[in-house]
């Protein structure tokens, strides 16, 4: 088993595209490598507490790579947008790759400079590629909430920007 630790904005958005997945084991959705010892959604939501929404997957190294994963990854958010993602804007929703040893770290540069390479995005790849820090596990509302709230989740996924995103890019939902 491995982990990875991965920010693309609102973590509601983050677990549905990993979910169906051989390999995948566990996705959690969280808090990840802020300075605020186990905050809570509203403490993050400030922006003031260093964490950034996030999801930890724990994944087997045998059926899915971490490179495959990533490749997911980039297929979920901007890589170019810093200052959050489409409707929630904020430290909080930057995007990030928090990576858990020194082949995460190199993968995860790789796989960066092949998407800059390919002219994917508008502009180049902004997402910081970071030491892993900590991750503390969300609220329970906020766990499989694509599963939980499935018309919230719809109209959230729509209307802040992200499936138009995802479709123009990469042609899929």
């Amino acid at each position: 088993m491995a982990t990875a630790t991965l920010a693309g904005g609102c973590f509601w958005c983050l677990i549905k595209p990993f979910d169906q997945w051989d390999g995948v084991n566990e996705i959690i959705s969280g808090y990840s490598n802020g300075d605020e010892p186990d905050p809570t959604y509203a403490q993050v939501s400030t922006g003031e507490t260093g964490h950034v929404e996030a999801v930890q997957i724990d994944f087997d190294e045998n059926t899915m790579s971490y490179r495959a994963l990533l490749e997911i990854f980039f297929k979920t958010f901007d890589p170019t947008d810093i200052g959050g993602q489409f409707g929630d804007r904020g430290p909080q929703y930057m995007p990030a790759i928090f990576y858990h040893d020194e082949n995460q770290h190199e993968i995860a540069l790789q796989v960066i400079k092949e998407l800059d390479e390919a002219k994917i995005f508008s502009a180049s790849i902004n997402t910081p590629v970071l030491p892993y820090k900590n991750f503390y596990k969300a609220e329970e509302e906020h766990q499989d909430f694509y599963k939980k709230n499935t018309g919230h989740y719809n109209a959230f996924y729509k209307g802040s920007g992200r499936q138009g995103f995802v479709e123009n890019v990469w042609g899929e939902k």
